[in-house]
Order: C-alpha cells, then structure tokens, then sequence
C-alpha cells in the first residue's frame, strides 16, 4: 500500500506512530521526592552504588554507579561525568 501513497502520507503516518510512542514526565509528590534526595545523600556520604531511572528525551532511562556530587541542588554527576538534573529524577535505588 505504500506505494500507492504520497511521501507526505507517509510521513503524516510515520509521525503519528511516534507521537503515539512518546512518554510523558511522571508527577511526583512531596513524599516521593524527599524520599529520592535522602537516597541521594545517603549514597553520596557512604560512598554507595546506585540506580537512578530518569526522565529525558521523552523517555525513561537508568543509569547505575557511584555519586561524584550534588551540584547547588539543581544537579547530580556520577564518577564517570554523567549529569542528571534532579527535577528529571523518577527513583532512586540504592544496590
């Protein structure tokens, strides 16, 4: 059936598909997210692996390892330079 369609349909489909797969930021409460900063601070003053699932790119990732530091509460570095923003971290988990 393609080939019976124009390239522009095929797009306009093609961009449906990807709106439909699109993910949105989950609303965390207060508990929730105090919850993940003791984690956090935890992890960091006892030198802890963790597992922290965030929100970027409209989609969830993970990303495992030890703490770096909490950069002025609007950020968080792992040992091998990844940066988290906080406001974009789901759960934490502690290994």
């Amino acid at each position: 059936w393609t080939s019976l369609m124009l390239p522009e349909h095929v797009q306009m489909i093609k961009d449906m598909w990807a709106e439909d797969n699109k993910k949105e930021m989950p609303i965390l409460d207060e508990q929730q997210i105090e919850e993940n900063m003791m984690k956090l601070q935890l992890a960091i003053h006892n030198n802890l692996n963790l597992k922290i699932k965030y929100f970027k790119d409209q989609d969830f990732h993970t990303v495992k390892g030890k703490l770096k530091s909490i950069v002025a509460g609007d950020c968080i570095v792992f040992g091998d330079g990844t940066r988290i923003k906080l406001s974009n971290v789901i759960d934490v988990f502690i290994d």
